[in-house]
């Protein structure tokens, strides 16, 4: 195959000495996934930065070359030399939308779907994020943190090694807090980075059932100032997004409106579900505030998708939700991907409406019904993904200084990774330089 345009190369003349790096990977099917500082659109989806018989050299943790092999071997050695024989070597997974931490399943309602029941109607009755919610209240941190590491093992396993994590389970302000603690205790001991939403604007709980003004009430007088508070000297502060689900039978959009607003006031990050069931406006509402994404879209209006196309926010498409509802409606990525907007894919992993720890099956998905190519949704699930948690400067690509969160694939074509569905062909993750995970 040609290589593409796009990928980092260094070039050298002369050396009088090789340079030290901690690990070298070469004679593989290289692809950097580059994207020069910004998230990808258009046309520039479907270059991936492919350098074949491309090499990349790393050094505490971080990228310090990448080229064609015989360049990096000619400038550079490495105390651990790892022939990729050919095989892919592209940038770790960015999942940029979960729900992990819960305690607790869902099967029962899997089955009431199956039989015709919608996602709806199952929250009405009082199952859906209710249901989630009360296993999650009872749940103990210990509880809450161990089950959701096992959980955060099969992403790393299918080539995560950064994730955002939403609470959005308690709903109410001490289990809320609980979940951001889960969060932040798995974040200090597990080997995939997390960034924590909080999402307490999830679903209305039972004893607000009769007045969601007033749990919104809490939610922006006492839990938003309580997380500010409590974390305002620590540097998870800074990470922190506030999150929102838009949408019939849980908030408004002037509800919505609210909570982000004063987020935004006290300095959070934004991010929004909107229009996965129906549009309210959600979409324009967040952008205009500035959301870093906006997430689902199946619902998005032609005119919120030009604004969107203008706006630095990324659009996040989830398929597996669409798939595991049985339907054949999804978000029409490719006309979003086409009008110039920022997309990135996730699972939206969750005990609910999407129990899918994969992306590459999500990538499979995306192909087959949203009609991306494979070059497409590689971009989605890396670069982009990483512009949409607010890291694409450090993470999503193979670039010269950026984080060494790289895999290597048992495989020869980076495609095999959409056209392959229900295996892994993950071989190796390499997590910030450490390739024994």
């Amino acid at each position: 195959m040609r290589s593409e345009s796009g990928a980092s190369k260094l070039f050298f003349s002369h050396y009088y000495f090789l340079m030290k790096t901690d690990l070298i990977i070469y004679n593989s099917q290289l692809v950097t996934c580059a994207s020069n500082g910004k998230p990808k659109r258009a046309q520039e989806m479907q270059n991936v930065g492919l350098l074949e018989n491309g090499a990349v050299a790393l050094l505490d943790g971080k990228i310090a070359a990448v080229g064609k092999s015989d360049e990096i071997l000619r400038g550079f050695e490495a105390s651990t030399m790892i022939d990729a024989n050919q095989k892919v070597v592209c940038p770790a997974f960015v999942e940029c939308h979960t729900h992990i931490v819960f305690a607790g399943d869902r099967i029962n309602e899997f089955e009431l779907r199956i039989k015709g029941a919608s996602y709806l109607e199952i929250m009405e009755a009082g199952g859906g994020i209710v249901s989630t919610m009360r296993q999650t209240r009872e749940a103990s941190l210990a509880e809450l943190v161990k089950q959701s590491r096992r959980r955060l093992d099969q992403l790393l396993d299918l080539g995560v090694t950064t994730c955002e994590v939403k609470t959005g389970y308690g709903l109410d302000t001490e289990t809320e807090l609980k979940m951001l603690e889960a969060i932040f205790e798995l974040d200090k001991s597990h080997e995939i980075d997390l960034l924590p939403t909080f999402l307490a604007a999830h679903a209305v709980p039972p004893e607000f059932k009769e007045n969601s003004d007033e749990y919104v009430n809490l939610i922006c007088e006492e839990m938003l100032p309580l997380v500010n508070s409590k974390f305002q000297i620590s540097d998870f502060k800074s990470q922190i997004f506030v999150d929102v689900f838009c949408e019939k039978n849980a908030f408004n959009l002037e509800q919505s409106r609210r909570v982000l607003e004063t987020a935004k006031s006290l300095g959070f990050r934004l991010k929004a579900h909107v229009d996965e069931f129906t549009n309210l406006g959600g979409a324009q509402m967040a952008i205009e505030l500035g959301a870093v994404s906006i997430d689902h879209l199946d619902a998005i209006s032609d005119a919120e998708i030009q604004l969107l196309a203008n706006s630095k926010t990324i659009g996040v498409v989830t398929p597996t939700v669409n798939f595991n509802f049985g339907s054949t409606k999804f978000a029409n990525a490719r006309k979003m991907i086409d009008a110039g907007c920022a997309i990135a894919l996730s699972t939206d992993f969750n005990p609910g409406s999407a129990p899918c720890p994969s992306l590459p099956n999500a990538m499979a998905i995306a192909c087959r019904y949203q009609k991306l190519l494979p070059s497409e949704v590689l971009n989605a699930a890396t670069i982009n993904a990483a512009f949409a948690v607010g890291l694409g400067d450090k993470i999503g690509s193979i670039e010269v200084g950026k984080q060494a969160d790289i895999l290597i694939l048992d495989a020869k074509d980076y495609r095999q990774l959409a056209y392959e569905f229900g295996g892994n062909c993950i071989q190796k993750v390499i997590k910030k330089g450490k390739f024994n995970l």
